[in-house]
């Protein structure tokens, strides 16, 4: 069988997540808990790469015996959670397991993913958010909150965003599908969530740091459309900040 495995995790302590020689990352924790779980190397399969410090609400795996497209275990599906989960760091967590067919994908066979990104906007740091969120001390006035909603309102849709991808990023094929937006306000706590069937390179950091120029009134709401079709990084606003990006669900 091959066994998909829904995560979640904390990035801080990461180098991302897939296995890199640099530095710690959650599937190498992900191979050697499986590895001294099923008793063999495991190939994992993760639904998408992120970049140091990010974080996981939910975040898919699919994991079968190394060079084979199936999971040679008697351990049942049901208790691999567990298992698993008292042998990983405290920072990552095994919350379900299923069986899916061999031929099943955790990326290629995503319907869509959505993200969310907390900034906090307080002047004093919150010790609670902090790893957690980008802290920006700036006051963003009820106008400026408002003119970010009606920016991010203008991502949705099918659109080359290669304005919105790294520079340095290799990807030719840039048209993604946004199917939504949305930004809300709580107590100094602005949480930006977006679905789409894919992202770029940095996508959602620079979706951020292009409305964050938004509130702050660096760029207007209605340049949006203008930056989208000049699929020019240089067009864009700033990238935000890792530690508050969090892959919040993946639907298959």
């Amino acid at each position: 069988m091959k066994v998909l495995l829904r995560i979640s995790f904390l990035g801080t302590n990461y180098c991302g997540y897939q296995v890199q020689p640099n530095g710690v990352t959650v599937q190498q924790k992900l191979n050697e808990a499986t590895k001294d779980l099923f008793g063999y190397d495991c190939d994992i399969i993760g639904c998408s790469r992120t970049d140091s410090g990010v974080h996981a609400n939910e975040f898919c795996v699919t994991v079968t015996k190394r060079k084979e497209s199936f999971l040679d275990t008697s351990i049942p599906v049901d208790k691999i959670p567990q298992a698993l989960s008292v042998r990983l760091p405290e920072d990552i967590s095994v919350m379900s397991a299923e069986e899916v067919s061999e031929d099943f994908h955790p990326r290629y066979d995503v319907k869509y993913k959505e993200y969310v990104y907390k900034i906090w906007n307080r002047p004093w740091r919150d010790p609670f958010l902090a790893g957690r969120s980008w802290h920006c001390p700036k006051p963003v006035s009820k106008e400026g909150l408002e003119n970010m909603k009606i920016a991010a309102s203008k991502l949705v849709g099918t659109h080359d965003f290669a304005s919105y991808m790294a520079a340095d990023s290799k990807i030719k094929d840039t048209v993604r599908t946004v199917y939504e937006t949305e930004i809300t306000e709580e107590n100094g706590l602005i949480t930006f969530r977006v679905s789409a069937n894919g992202f770029l390179y940095n996508m959602v950091r620079i979706f951020v740091g292009t409305l964050m120029d938004v509130a702050y009134e660096r760029i207007a709401p209605e340049d949006i459309e203008k930056i989208t079709e000049a699929r020019d990084r240089m067009a864009a606003g700033s990238t935000a900040r890792p530690e508050g990006l969090f892959l919040n669900r993946v639907v298959y």
